[in-house]
């Protein structure tokens, strides 16, 4: 019987909504504890530069790879995931007090959501949010907020999502924080040799997490 390229398309069309159905419907949770902190950490590099240079295409398939390959995120959904933090962290580059900052929390609340459903280890979807965005205030009004106040959100956020003392989580939020103020320092400033500096501050804090969640 000869098949008509109309109904190639019609079977291949049908085979992709399938596809897209099941990636966005069957949740297989994953161990988040497991994950190679280097590539995390070059990832994340990665991700601030294209942030900083205003690249929102190029950070999103960045946000995509991560979730795939570090926490086990579907084909598809890791670019509604991707869109979620993405739509947040452009429209947070763009407030300038608050109220305008809030704006982003239905985007967060989104994007741990997808987290949560990936993870074999529950948490309080809102909360997360809320840490989250509090933390890049306080980042944002860092004349009004010391950064002992970011390294104890981060810590904090941490061990929401893992169950943990927060304190556990002290040196992953330093080095982090630490990688932070150096990237503010240098500003517009940043060269290879920078961004190297960076991503090796960022390569010891999630060495850290990755101890502090075994």
């Amino acid at each position: 019987m000869k098949v008509s390229l109309k109904q190639i398309l019609l079977v291949s069309f049908l085979l992709l909504t399938a596809w897209i159905v099941v990636d966005f419907t069957v949740d297989q949770p994953a161990d988040h504890r497991q994950f190679d902190a280097r590539e995390v950490a070059r990832l994340e590099a990665d991700m601030w530069r294209s942030y900083y240079d205003r690249r929102p295409a190029k950070l999103f398939f960045q946000l995509a790879d991560v979730m795939r390959s570090q926490y086990g995120a579907p084909f598809w959904r890791s670019f509604a995931i991707a869109y979620r933090a993405g739509k947040a962290a452009f429209v947070f580059k763009d407030g300038r007090n608050r109220a305008e900052y809030k704006k982003v929390l239905p985007q967060l609340e989104q994007y741990f959501g997808y987290l949560n459903n990936l993870s074999k280890t529950p948490f309080d979807v809102q909360k997360a949010a809320r840490i989250e965005l509090e933390w890049w205030i306080v980042r944002r009004e860092r004349n009004r907020h010391p950064p002992a106040e970011w390294e104890r959100l981060l810590a904090e956020e941490a061990g929401l999502l893992y169950h943990l003392p927060a304190e556990g989580f002290q040196p992953y939020a330093k080095y982090r924080t630490e990688a932070m103020l150096y990237r503010d320092a240098r500003n517009a400033h940043m060269e290879e040799s920078d961004w190297l500096h960076v991503r090796q501050l960022l390569d010891q804090s999630w060495t850290a997490f990755h101890q502090a969640v075994q």
